[in-house]
């Protein structure tokens, strides 16, 4: 960067960060109160990758109205990674490539798997799913057997 353009940018900024000074008091001056900022999620998410999905002819869903199909997915969790609160609207079976993740699942009491070792996640069980570590990633293969069209996974609040 050139002299000229350093002095440009900290101008800009100067300027910027000015307006902003000026724009929050006249807002306090006015009875307002600047609008708080929005919080921002630090914390890493897993990040699910299908790989391939499959109809299952010849199997009916639980209500009898519906086929049944299935997907394969693999699941990266960076260090730290905590998914959401969630749900399957199906059969889950896990098996943990690498690293270790903790399966919390509602009413139960956590468990941490390691690579190697695998698990099955009823129908409708309400979980959240963590690397177990905070500096080393994990990574899961998962397949799930459910109600034909119905997504992955079910956000729960």
């Amino acid at each position: 960067m050139n002299r000229i353009s350093k002095t440009f940018v900290l101008g800009t900024l100067l300027t910027t960060v000015l307006g902003a000074c000026s724009a929050v008091a006249v807002a306090q001056s006015a009875g307002g109160t600047p609008a708080p900022a929005a919080p921002i999620s630090t914390t890493p998410v897993p990040v699910r990758k299908p790989m391939f999905e499959a109809m299952l002819n010849g199997l009916k869903a639980p209500d009898e109205t519906k086929g049944v199909d299935s997907v394969m997915y693999i699941t990266d969790f960076p260090p730290g990674a905590v998914s959401a609160k969630h749900s399957h609207p199906g059969w889950e079976f896990n098996y943990i490539l690498k690293g270790s993740v903790t399966y919390e699942v509602v009413g139960q009491r956590p468990v941490t798997l390691k690579a190697g070792e695998g698990t099955y996640n009823q129908r409708g069980n309400i979980h959240v799913v963590k690397n177990a570590s905070q500096t080393e990633p994990a990574q899961l293969v998962a397949v799930l057997v459910k109600d034909a069209g119905a997504p992955i996974a079910v956000n729960v609040p």
